[in-house]
């Protein structure tokens, strides 16, 4: 006789509330990428940190976040997400504190780094938490969209607070604002909050952390370098080292013992391809970031503050994108056309910028949001198929491997698109314009400004249809590229089925504290 496996428990009102308060450090860690956007010419005159601490001071946070990601994925499910989640909780708000009222650029550089710590723990902890509360499918595809919707949001926003910020207090408020918050996940996080670890992790891989932050790091920075200053030797053997370590890591992961990311992993159903189409997602976003952010403060002379507001208004409608996909998945539209769909919008978001004059502002805001609407169906659906193949026991680590794809993702699209971007620029650019204006927009209409009369206004207008142009070339690439992820979605993705069935991966195999959470889900 056979019995069919117990249904999975559906979340109530405490899980909902606490999804709410897991939201909150999201929203704040997301936020931080941006923060300092505004804010930096208010530390310049008060710390006066030389060229490279002032890059430090923008750079190390999203270095150290992205180099500890994997470690901390995998260190969550050991030791307990939600303790993990608390210990960040605390380091990020001290940090803040620190950063707030830093004397000193070495200061509010380590007060960074230290953030990125905490922000590393906290990015794998919300969205595994969000793996052990919500069993049940329907609404573990709803809550990940909300994660994914805040998550994007929080870039948008943190660029306009930060504005708005330091125009009516000092500096340092852009970081005391994440206080409140974080005591507020301290306060609520133990009695909310169901802890939960691998029930038998074996010995942690301490050679695998180095291994990991040596494969990140080179990269990202060797692509953000080459986005930002072109093509270099240096940067070119900074990608090379990076994927050399990346080969010592896989090695490390397939013969360990007790791996800092299981193989395991890559068997469950999706679980690979939903990895790589989360990397592609996050190409498009941070391709089209690159250049709407320049085309709307330089190419349409707006102040960074205004420039800053405009940009918030295509997230608008992304808030309603990822639980329209949701809902297609719940009414039986397969996963793969609903995430080929998504990544068909966002192609078309990409032809409308293509279109953009130098003259486009709506135009251009309506094919960011089409674009970021798209991208969010896509990364909200792939984050959740890629946390359902995974065992429970290891949601930390599938969190880990997304975002750090993430962050993969950006960086090569900045480098890509980009370059693009710069070559057309600089082949468009009037030859007999001064080399920094041929090098960048900004330095083009830095010269303008010291140019009399009609030459300025000549050299500015030549330096915005040029990089007009470049972003046209660019975001027709972006297109293309887009509209093969939406026809490989639909291939990869035609076999793996919409719903992970009941008792496969659905069962907690981790450990509950005392305070009843998990007991009281089951119990609803």
């Amino acid at each position: 006789m056979t019995t069919n496996p117990r249904p999975p428990a559906l979340a109530g009102r405490r899980e909902w509330t606490a999804l709410g308060v897991l939201m909150l450090p999201l929203l704040l860690v997301s936020m931080d990428v941006s923060v300092l956007y505004f804010a930096i010419p208010a530390i310049s005159a008060d710390l006066e940190p030389s060229a490279t601490q002032q890059l430090w001071i923008f750079d190390i946070y999203g270095f150290v976040l992205a180099g500890l990601l994997m470690t901390m994925g995998s260190l969550g499910d050991r030791i307990g997400r939600r303790r993990l989640l608390l210990i960040g909780a605390a380091a990020f708000g001290a940090a803040s504190l620190v950063a707030a009222y830093a004397t000193s650029a070495e200061t509010l550089i380590a007060a960074r780094a230290v953030l990125g710590i905490g922000g590393a723990t906290l990015m794998p902890s919300t969205m595994a938490l969000v793996r052990t509360m919500f069993t049940d499918p329907a609404q573990r595809t709803k809550a990940i969209g909300v994660w994914s919707g805040v998550m994007t949001a929080g870039i948008a926003l943190g660029s306009v607070m930060s504005g708005v910020l330091v125009e009516h207090f000092w500096w340092g408020s852009v970081f005391l604002v994440n206080l409140p918050a974080m005591l507020l996940l301290l306060v609520l996080g133990p009695v909310l909050l169901p802890e939960s670890r691998t029930p038998d992790p074996g010995r942690f891989d301490l050679l695998s952390v180095p291994l990991s932050m040596a494969a990140v790091l080179p990269v990202i920075y060797g692509l953000k370098e080459l986005a930002s200053e072109g093509w270099n030797v240096r940067y070119v053997m900074s990608v090379t080292v990076g994927l050399l370590f990346a080969a010592l890591f896989v090695h490390r992961q397939r013969t360990a013992a007790s791996p800092l990311i299981s193989p395991e992993l890559f068997r469950g159903r999706g679980f690979s391809p939903a990895v790589v189409l989360n990397l592609v997602a996050a190409f498009g976003m941070m391709g089209s970031a690159y250049f709407t952010t320049q085309y709307i403060q330089s190419v349409l002379d707006n102040g960074p503050l205004e420039a800053a507001l405009w940009s918030l208004l295509p997230s608008v409608p992304i808030g309603l994108a990822a639980p329209v996909g949701a809902h297609l998945v719940r009414r039986g539209v397969p996963r793969a056309y609903v995430v080929g769909g998504g990544f068909a919008v966002a192609s078309c978001g990409y032809g409308m910028l293509a279109l953009a004059g130098t003259d486009s502002l709506w135009l251009l805001l309506a094919a960011c949001a089409v674009l970021a609407c798209g991208i969010v169906i896509v990364m909200a659906q792939v984050a959740d198929l890629a946390l359902s193949s995974a065992p429970v026991e290891k949601a930390g680590a599938a969190s880990s491997l997304l975002e750090t794809g993430t962050e993969f993702g950006g960086a090569l699209s900045m480098a890509f698109l980009g370059s693009i971007g710069t070559a057309v620029y600089r082949h468009e650019i009037p030859g007999s314009a001064p080399a920094a204006a041929r090098e960048t927009l900004g330095g083009a209409l830095a010269v303008a400004d010291r140019l009399p009369g009609r030459a300025g206004d000549a050299l500015a207008t030549a330096a915005r249809e040029a990089f007009t142009g470049g972003m046209h070339a660019a975001a027709i690439t972006g297109a293309v590229l887009l509209a093969g992820a939406a026809a490989a979605a639909a291939v990869t993705l035609r076999r793996v089925p919409a719903r992970v069935p009941v008792g496969e991966n659905t069962e907690r195999a981790d450990t509950v504290s005392p305070s009843g959470v998990c007991g009281s889900a089951r119990s609803r």
